[in-house]
Parts: structure tokens; C-alpha cells; sequence
């Protein structure tokens, strides 16, 4: 059985290259959705490994100070995979990490608090308000 293709209508569309194209569509979707959430994976496991962090081995608390505009600051220590912040309106906030493309990221459950940090520099966001801007570190007190 022999296919004859001068006799097939290239440009009509049926209802099976619909399908074929939508079983495409999804499935490039779905590869790249795939694909992104490997990378972010494996960027928030670099960035562990990054800071000496092995696993079972808890990384040693670090404390930093950032001073932020407007007089504000935030006294940060990170310690397991948290934040633990004292805002300068005397708040204190304790935010896991969650997975971030670059820098850290700390967030309570729904996001509505999200405190920002890469390399010396951090913000803080509540709700849909950058509260605390511009925040870099400054030297701690011996």
C-alpha cells in the first residue's frame, strides 16, 4: 500500500491535527515547566553548597545588620534554612527559606511577608509594599 501525497489537502484543517496540535502545545509546555523547576532546584542547591552547607550538617547562624532607607534597619540571623528578623518598629519575624532563582528568599506561608537577600543587599515586602528599601549591610559591632 503505497501513500499518494499529491492527493492530500495540506492546508484543511481536521479535527485530528487540532489534536496533534494541542497535544504539542501541552507537551512543550509542560517540558519547559519541567525543565524550569530542575534548574531552580539545582540553582538552590548550589547556592547551599555555596554557603558550606552539606547535607545533615546544619550551617553555623550567621548575623548580619542591614540599614535600609528612611532610617530603617533590619538585624537578621540566618541559622537552618530560616531568617529570623528584628525590624527596627521592634517586629521580630522568623521566615523559612524558600526556593529562590538568585540570592535567598524567606517567606511565611502564603508570601504575604517576603524578605529578600543577595550578596550585602535585602528588602523586605509585605503584601504587594516594599516596606523596607534599599537595604545593604553594615559592619556588626565587636
Amino acid at each position: 500500500m503505497s501513500m499518494n501525497f499529491k492527493n492530500i489537502d495540506w492546508n484543511h484543517v481536521t479535527k485530528f491535527s487540532q489534536l496533534v496540535a494541542i497535544v504539542l502545545f501541552v507537551a512543550v509546555f509542560g517540558l519547559g515547566f519541567l525543565l524550569g523547576e530542575k534548574y531552580e532546584y539545582h540553582a538552590f542547591i548550589n547556592a547551599q553548597k555555596a554557603q558550606g552547607v552539606t547535607a545533615g550538617q546544619p550551617a553555623p547562624p550567621k548575623e548580619v545588620v542591614f540599614s535600609c532607607d528612611g532610617k530603617k534597619t533590619i538585624e537578621a540571623v540566618f541559622f537552618n534554612g530560616k531568617a529570623n528578623l528584628v525590624l527596627s518598629d521592634k517586629r521580630n519575624l522568623v521566615l523559612p527559606q524558600v526556593i529562590a532563582a538568585s540570592g535567598a528568599r524567606y517567606a511565611n506561608a502564603d508570601e504575604s511577608i517576603v524578605f529578600w537577600n543577595k550578596g550585602d543587599t535585602a528588602f523586605l515586602t509585605e503584601g504587594k509594599a516594599t516596606t523596607f528599601v534599599n537595604c545593604a549591610v553594615t559592619p556588626m559591632p565587636q
